[in-house]
């Protein structure tokens, strides 16, 4: 048997984190086994030394996406993608549940991230999944802004004054670059895309504490450098074409495809990257080599970039997502 024949569509143990603004949706709404009530994330494909995938399908399940991406780097990752990740997932796939709201918090870039962390910087795509009434997120500035006026704001406790707060509904995306001075609002669910990094500096917590009494960490001094004082625009705004892949957002990290399947769907790619598949609505059947996998709401899918034909079929809605090169 080759190495390809050893392969077939990924899906991995989701790993649960609690967060102090976590709660219950992710099993509400997508039906996952959270562990608490205050569940705040479930990582889908994450290869971190600390947190690393487990395969939950098939000949490999109980096995590492380390351990599976050292044994078929290529044929898993794509030519390009090892190229320039070696045998590192390059990308983190997530979902979030905001019972409460975020910390104010911003992502460092690569060149920051690599002087200061050893690590990429912190690039994101959110899907808003599901939305409360009235729910909110905080993007940028409301008007460009400056580090003296953020410092004044920060120190006063007025610092959401002078941000952007959007009302969000389900099926809107927004891009945030590195930089970007962000909260996600209670009220939301969110699948998002990003780099692989876990690198946050927090600024602004709501004054809150912890079970135990205690504040969250801020990173006010690190953040000062990295943070864009400039007002941004940060939704994106996409077809829907049905048995289609709309272009959602073409990036230096990422490409994603949004997807209205309703029938079937013919996927042609070439070697360079693996696909990944999120379902926002509804199953999807991916038939590969003959062979036809069954996948649900709320699941996330690795296609080995090996495979350069297959078949998408069912009634359902889609992130398509790969690295351009």
């Amino acid at each position: 048997m080759s190495e390809k024949e050893k392969l077939y569509p990924f899906v991995f143990e989701p790993i649960y984190k609690d967060r102090i603004w976590g709660g219950s949706k992710l099993k509400d709404f997508l039906d996952k086994d959270i562990p608490s009530q205050t569940t705040g994330e479930s990582w889908e494909i994450a290869d971190f030394p600390d947190d690393n995938s487990i395969v939950t399908n098939g000949e490999f399940a109980g096995e590492s996406i380390k351990k599976i991406l050292n044994q078929f780097g290529t044929q898993i990752l794509g030519t390009k993608t090892v190229e320039n990740f070696g045998n590192c997932f390059p990308l983190l796939f997530k979902f979030l549940d905001a019972k409460e709201d975020l910390s104010i918090q911003l992502h460092p870039n690569d060149e920051l991230a690599k002087k200061r962390h050893n690590s990429f910087g912190k690039t994101e795509m959110w899907y808003i999944m599901q939305a409360d009434k009235d729910a909110e997120i905080i993007v940028g500035f409301d008007q460009d802004s400056s580090a003296e006026e953020y410092l004044t704001h920060l120190k006063n406790k007025t610092l959401p004054s002078i941000l952007k707060r959007i009302k969000v509904s389900p099926g809107e995306v927004y891009y945030l670059e590195t930089g970007t001075i962000h909260a996600i609002g209670k009220g939301i669910v969110i699948a998002e895309i990003q780099q692989t990094s876990d690198i946050t500096y927090r600024v602004y917590d709501w004054d809150r504490i912890d079970a135990s009494g205690k504040s969250r960490e801020l990173h006010v001094d690190l953040a000062l450098d990295a943070i864009n004082y400039q007002k941004v625009d940060a939704q994106l705004f996409y077809t829907k074409h049905e048995n289609n892949a709309n272009l959602i957002v073409k990036g230096d990290y990422f490409t994603t495809n949004f997807i209205p399947l309703h029938g079937t769907l013919q996927i042609t790619k070439s070697t360079a990257c693996f696909r990944v598949y999120i379902v926002t609505k509804g199953n999807v059947d991916i038939t590969i080599q003959d062979k036809t996998y069954a996948f649900i709401l709320g699941q996330t899918i690795l296609i080995p970039a090996c495979f350069t034909s297959y078949e998408l079929s069912g009634q359902a809605e889609l992130l398509e997502i790969y690295i351009e090169y």
